[in-house]
């Protein structure tokens, strides 16, 4: 490497290092708020329910949409594994594991974070374009308390009850799939879901939609609050935000995985 291009190699490591250093601090004074909100008793409950609602009819028929495909693809190539290696027996248990720990918070992630994140980014930059967030400042109104807290809320009670249905849905797809175009006998495939899958992996998947949604709320209100340049740059942040998130997503996926692989463990892990 030529010595006059080591200074440019600083500068682009410092750049992430410094935004993931801004999200951490944004991080702390959101939690912050929320504890400040709940203890002075000024917890924004209306805008709470607004957001929940708002979030509740954007991301519902998305992440549906995208879950049954998902069954779909996911029962025929475990179906095909399954009788390769002579474990039709255990179809069931593998698809419903693979749904509960991995692809039901993950889509529920990924609609939240298309969705409700860009929704929740594309406002917050629009108010603060249009100087609303300077003029809450200026009046002595918390901006965090007022319309971060009650996103971050309401995208996490979203996460929780929308990861449950699209679990629903998907094992109700990979069931189907595999009676009728597998010909498994469904008492046989439900039968054997409690093989593999414990109740203590329901928990991982709900705790990992709630967490998902924190990462969510958080990136979303970061980007769309350091939004500038007018409708541009609103654009410009709604996109870094989901970009951002999707990243970030998959890989605290990755790390809570091998964190409950290594210390809870179970049938695989």
């Amino acid at each position: 490497m030529p010595a006059h291009s080591a200074p440019r190699v600083l500068p682009a490591l410092g750049r992430p290092l410094a935004e993931v250093v801004a999200l951490l601090r944004f991080a702390h004074r959101m939690f912050a708020a929320v504890v400040s909100s709940i203890s002075g008793r000024r917890f924004p409950l209306a805008e709470t329910v607004v957001q929940t609602w708002y979030a509740i009819r954007v991301c519902t028929l998305p992440a549906l949409a995208v879950s049954v495909p998902f069954g779909i693809i996911l029962a025929l190539q475990v179906g095909v594994l399954a009788q390769e290696v002579g474990a039709v027996a255990f179809t069931g248990a593998g698809n419903t594991l693979a749904v509960v720990r991995q692809a039901s918070p993950l889509i529920t992630a990924l609609m939240l974070s298309g969705v409700a994140g860009s929704a929740i980014c594309a406002d917050l930059g629009s108010r603060r374009i249009r100087e609303e967030i300077d003029a809450m400042e200026v009046m002595g109104l918390s901006v965090m308390e007022r319309l971060v807290v009650p996103r971050m809320f309401a995208i996490v009670a979203v996460a929780v009850l929308l990861n449950g249905v699209v679990m629903f849905f998907t094992i109700m797809t990979t069931l189907s799939v595999s009676v009728v175009l597998q010909d498994l006998p469904p008492g046989s495939y439900l039968a054997s879901v409690t093989t593999l899958a414990q109740l203590s992996d329901l928990w991982l998947s709900l705790a990992k939609a709630a967490i998902f949604a924190v990462i969510c709320a958080v990136v979303a209100s970061y980007k769309g609050l350091r939004a500038d340049r007018g409708p541009t740059g609103v654009g410009e942040a709604v996109t870094s935000a989901v970009v951002t998130n999707f990243v970030l997503l998959f890989a605290a996926n990755f790390v809570i995985s091998q964190v409950y692989s290594t210390f809870a463990g179970g049938p695989i892990g």
